[in-house]
């Protein structure tokens, strides 16, 4: 009765060594081709020129730019496929875009600093600086005055009036007491005058 327990047991592992058997004698010719030593390449010497440049090469460490006038006959793949982000080019290749730069170099007449722009017009700039405040005025030699800052002191206010593009006046007012910058182009040149109301 203790053989006839053993009998699926054998018969599972005779039937499981027979088809391992077969197996492998099933995969011998396929194991066979795959040796290193049957179909062995040829000698790079030997493969013409023209077959030779059509093989896939291995790509460099650091890719080399694009060519923008490829050989004639050569075929020039990319190394990386292009990144479909859009970004900008590197600091330190960005050219900043500057102001407009004088094209003389600065003068000084009567107080005001004088430049002269790429158009071939002079610019006049000053800086005024009273009691109740700092203001900075630009006229240019076509005749028009503008304020470029005006900084009241502690305690006052500022306030510009223009009554024509070639007269400006600026006030910094406290309670009954102003400072007054006004700024003209007369004579075809900057004129300006400080006074000073109230008490």
């Amino acid at each position: 009765m203790r053989s006839s327990r053993w009998v699926p047991v054998t018969g599972w592992f005779v039937a499981t060594a027979t088809s391992i058997v077969l197996s492998w004698v099933a995969l011998l010719p396929v194991l066979n081709a795959a040796r290193a030593d049957v179909g062995a390449l040829p000698d790079v010497d030997q493969v013409p020129a023209a077959e030779f440049a059509a093989q896939p090469t291995a790509a460099p460490a650091r890719p080399a730019p694009p060519s923008t006038s490829p050989t004639p006959g050569k075929t020039v793949k990319p190394t990386k496929k292009p990144s479909k982000k859009t970004t900008s080019p590197p600091a330190e290749t960005r050219t900043p875009t500057a102001p407009a730069t004088p094209t003389t170099p600065a003068t000084v007449e009567n107080g005001w600093t004088v430049t002269t722009g790429g158009d071939g017009v002079q610019v006049y700039v000053r800086s005024f600086t009273v009691k109740g405040g700092q203001a900075v005025v630009k006229m240019t030699g076509a005749g028009v005055v503008s304020l470029v800052t005006a900084t009241p002191a502690d305690g006052y206010t500022v306030e510009k009036t223009q009554s024509s593009p070639d007269d400006m006046a600026v006030y910094f007012n406290e309670t009954g007491h102003s400072f007054i910058i006004r700024a003209i182009w007369w004579n075809n040149a900057p004129f300006a005058e400080v006074s000073e109301i109230g008490s």
